[in-house]
């Protein structure tokens, strides 16, 4: 869809960005392109930074985990599996830092800490169960697409 070039900034060159003082050579002139091209380049520089967190999977995996409600982490270190412990806290830091995980500590002994998400975070559900469904209805087709390119490489 968006071929190789997700919000990447290119130089262009153009009639248009001669000036006088450059004679007639031409300029470069910055050029967003992809998705982000709707945008200047510092709103653009944020959004890719933004889409870089929610497209990770473990944040991914994180948001969608809470999604049923608040969640102790060790509850979490159970419920997405392959993750450690280092990337669960990295990325429960990384979600809480931008509004998208509430953390809640408890004063019991012994202590509790419980994770949730926010409205801001929750909002991101559909995104993400629609990307899901995406993959869960196209897992074969790209698994088939996988294992030839294996093939294809492992000859060449």
């Amino acid at each position: 869809m968006f071929p190789g070039n997700i919000g990447r900034a290119s130089s262009v060159n153009s009639d248009e960005s001669r000036t006088p003082a450059a004679g007639r050579a031409r300029a470069n002139v910055l050029r967003l392109s992809g998705p982000c091209e709707r945008w200047d380049e510092q709103d653009a520089d944020f959004i890719r930074e933004i889409l870089d967190l929610v497209g990770d999977k473990w944040s991914i995996l994180v948001i969608g985990a809470l999604a049923a409600g608040d969640a102790r982490y060790s509850d979490l270190d159970t419920l997405i599996p392959a993750i450690s412990r280092r990337m669960l806290t990295l990325t429960l830091k990384r979600l809480q830092r931008d509004g998208l995980v509430d953390r809640a500590a408890y004063a019991e002994v012994p202590p509790r800490v419980e994770y949730s998400l926010t409205d801001l975070g929750a909002s991101l559900l559909s995104a993400i169960q629609h990307l899901a469904g995406w993959s869960a209805e196209h897992h074969t087709e790209i698994r088939r697409h996988q294992d030839a390119y294996d093939r294809n490489t492992a000859r060449g």
